[in-house]
């Protein structure tokens, strides 16, 4: 549907923002309760977990029921943050162990997932909030496409021609995610 008032233009920004807080919340929950265990995790193991969500959610989206008591909001959570991790791995490299503390793993999400507004700004500009007008069934299958991507550019060792790296992959999976969970919190 067509919104023709001038200047009505939803806070964008302010709604990314706490979808980021809600993610960023239970981020900070699974440290207290795990720790940076996810410090083990190599790309392409954070990649094939982001597959599985976004193929739950698939799955839920085409059978219309899901067995499992956690719906399709904590799938795009879990991809939202298992997107920002895999950021993080992507610059400071997977380790054997937990080698670092909660207040780190913090300052990295809150780096990734300002950067991850800032290109939704940037986009958000260029495209005329488009998203808007998308299905959410769409969200789905852009980040599964976009998880292909990025298993075809690991299995090149992260090397592209003409393509966008395995990063900005990841940034368009947190954000199509983000715009996923608004659209389940605030409608179209």
């Amino acid at each position: 549907m067509c919104d023709s008032r001038k200047g009505a233009k939803p806070d964008t920004d302010r709604q990314f923002e706490e979808i980021i807080g809600i993610c960023r919340a239970l981020y900070v929950k699974k440290l207290q309760d795990y720790g940076a265990s996810w410090r083990i995790m190599r790309p392409e193991s954070l990649t094939d977990q982001i597959f599985i969500k976004a193929k739950r959610i698939r799955s839920i989206e085409t059978k219309g029921v899901s067995l499992i008591d956690e719906g399709i909001r904590s799938e795009l959570i879990g991809i939202v943050n298992y997107g920002i991790i895999a950021l993080i791995q992507l610059e400071h490299g997977y380790s054997d162990c937990v080698d670092v503390d909660s207040e780190w793993a913090l300052r990295e999400y809150d780096k990734y997932s300002n950067a991850a507004l800032e290109l939704m700004k940037r986009k958000n500009h260029d495209y005329d909030e488009a998203w808007r007008g998308m299905r959410t069934t769409s969200y789905t299958d852009l980040i599964l496409t976009k998880i292909n991507r990025t298993k075809q550019i690991e299995s090149h060792n992260g090397k592209t021609i003409v393509s966008e790296g395995v990063d900005a992959n990841y940034m368009d999976m947190i954000n199509y995610a983000v715009f996923g969970l608004i659209k389940m919190k605030y409608g179209e």
